[in-house]
Formats: structure tokens, C-alpha cells, sequence
């Protein structure tokens, strides 16, 4: 119940044809396996919305029911103003899709792979060239045109791959954890690109387990088990997680979480070096004092404060299991 109530805070009330994606009750069961349920979504256009959730979630599925490449089990969705599944094929000239796999042709060089892409989208002949040419400026591999792809580092296969899936000019970019093996330099340098291509007016959808890459989003949803437990802004769900978020500062981290493990009212403890991020229901009025009260107990020395939500304190809030939001 509390996940609903979350969820409606912070639905938006925006007009309905500023929606890139519109999905309701979407579904899919593999047998037994639900492997997303009754996912209702609403993707504005011209802006980055992130799917955050661990494997497992039903993410990658989302993402390939919204492309046309999974038949939902129920429910329905319209993307670009086209349904799917039933007329998904007039709807891949406009959408771009990434993998986290690098599923380019690594016998083939960069720019025979980008002349590949070019046919099958039916790219006109004279314009071929010149956006070939434009993609390996704006993606720094003008001297990786004649390499061949499968000898290239990760970093620059990533850029190829976004290049190739921009290359004609889709109004929506569907990215299936694109940076999951690729260095934190490669990393801030594609959402650099992502965000230039969302200022153009590319709505992009991108699927992350890396907290810092959700913040990074204008609006995100978190899934967990094929379910959608929370919708809105970074911002407003940092703002509604229903937990007071108190940070505890140990000499011995280890004993202090000890102590505060199975503490009664408290609901979860996370380790992050030095520090504890404790989360504490927000129907008790005095989280600190609770904390502190249990150290002491333990005779376990350390500094305690209130603190505000990361992303990640989000992210254990609106997956706990009730009888853990309860204590």
C-alpha cells in the first residue's frame, strides 16, 4: 500500500501528448515467472528517464516490450504515438536501441559498420557520408575508422555503438545498461553525449544499477521484481522514501552495525567506509535519539546525526518488505 501511495505523490499531471511512452497494466510472464507486472508508465518527451533496479528486475524486459521485440503477456502501450505490439514494425525507423552487450560486427571496422547501420535504415545515398563523417567527429573516433571494431577498448566501443544507434536520427533512444563494462571516465563521458542528444529533443529511456548514473536522469522509476515501486524526480523521491535517514560515524563501523542490526525500530543499516546510513520510519519523532540510545547500550562510541536521502537510501526504502517498513 505504501508503495502506491508513493508512486501517486509523485505521478506527474502533465497533457498527455507530451508523452514519448505511455504504457498501462503492461505485463510479461515467462510460465510461471512474472517477470514485469502491471507496469503503468509515462516517459516525457525531450527528456532522460531512468529505469533503476538490480538483475532480476524486469528492466531489460521493459525495454524490449517497448521496442516491439517482446509480445507483453497484457497490457497495453503506445510509444511515439504508435502501438505495439501490433504496429512496432512502423515504429523502428523512429527508435534507437543499445544493449549492454556489444552486439556490433567486431570482424568489420568502425566505418564499415556505420555504412552497414546506414542500409538497413535506409539512410539516402548522398547523405550517407557526411552524417558517417559527423558521427566519427562528435564521437572521437575519426582515428579508429579503419580499427577493426572487435579490437577496439570498451570505452570506444560504447561510443561506437551510441553512434551507430543515432545514426538515423531517432526520436526516442532505448539504452539496455549501456556502460555496465566500460571505466567511470567512459562512463561521464557518454552521458555527456546523452545529454547533448536530450537537449536536441531525444527522449532517451536508459536501464542502470549505478546509483550515480540514476541521479543523472530527469525523472526515474525504481523496479524491483517486475514491479514499479516508485515514479518522479530524483529530487522528489529522495524527498518522500517515509524513513528518517541518520548517519552514524564509528571508530569500529563493524561493532556499531552490530549493534544496531536487529535493534528494535530500526530498518535497515548500510556500511559505506566509516559511516553507517541507518533508516528509521518516519512515524517516530526522534530517529537520533533512538540510535544513539542503542549504542550506548553496546557502549559503542560514535557521532550521530540527521541526515537527508541519497538515492540509495531511496532504494532500500521502497524495496523493504512491509514487516521491515513496520518495525
Amino acid at each position: 500500500a505504501r508503495r502506491g501511495r508513493i508512486q501517486d505523490r509523485l505521478t506527474p499531471h502533465v497533457m498527455d501528448n507530451g508523452y514519448a511512452i505511455e504504457a498501462r497494466g503492461l505485463s510479461k510472464h515467462f510460465g510461471d515467472l512474472k517477470a514485469v507486472s502491471e507496469l503503468d508508465l509515462k516517459v516525457p518527451r525531450g527528456q532522460i528517464y531512468g529505469f533503476l533496479g538490480p538483475n532480476g528486475s524486469g528492466k531489460s524486459t521493459t525495454i524490449r516490450m517497448l521496442c516491439g521485440l517482446l509480445t507483453p503477456t497484457h497490457g497495453t502501450a503506445k510509444v511515439l504515438d504508435t502501438e505495439i505490439p501490433g504496429r512496432s514494425a512502423q515504429l523502428k525507423p523512429r527508435i534507437g536501441y543499445m544493449t549492454q552487450k556489444f552486439s556490433l560486427f567486431g570482424d568489420m571496422t568502425v566505418i564499415e559498420n556505420l555504412q552497414f547501420i546506414a542500409e538497413i535504415y535506409s539512410v539516402a545515398i548522398r547523405e550517407r557520408a557526411p552524417r558517417i563523417d559527423e558521427l566519427l567527429e562528435k564521437y572521437d573516433l575519426v582515428d579508429q575508422r579503419r580499427q577493426l571494431a572487435g579490437t577496439m577498448s570498451g570505452g570506444q566501443k560504447l561510443r561506437l555503438a551510441l553512434a551507430c544507434a543515432v545514426l538515423h536520427r531517432p526520436e526516442l533512444l532505448l539504452l539496455d545498461e549501456p556502460t555496465s563494462a566500460v571505466d567511470p571516465q567512459s562512463r561521464r563521458d557518454f552521458w555527456s553525449n546523452l545529454f547533448r542528444l536530450a537537449e536536441a529533443g531525444t527522449t532517451i529511456m536508459v536501464s542502470t544499477h549505478y546509483m550515480d548514473e540514476a541521479e543523472r536522469c530527469h525523472r526515474l522509476a525504481i523496479l524491483d521484481r517486475g514491479v514499479k515501486v516508485a515514479d518522479g524526480t530524483p529530487q522528489e523521491l529522495q524527498a518522500s522514501t517515509g524513513m528518517h535517514i541518520i548517519e552514524v560515524t564509528a571508530d569500529d563501523p563493524y561493532l556499531a552495525q552490530n549493534a544496531l542490526y536487529c535493534a528494535e525500530h530500526i530498518a535497515s543499516v548500510t556500511q559505506l567506509g566509516i559511516r553507517l546510513r541507518v533508516l528509521v520510519p518516519d512515524h517516530f519523532d526522534e530517529p537520533v535519539a533512538l540510535v544513539r540510545r542503542h549504542l550506548d547500550a553496546q557502549s559503542v562510541p560514535a557521532e550521530v546525526r540527521q541526515t537527508t536521502a541519497s538515492l540509495e537510501d531511496v532504494f532500500v526504502a521502497v524495496t523493504m518488505g512491509p514487516e521491515e517498513r513496520a518495525v
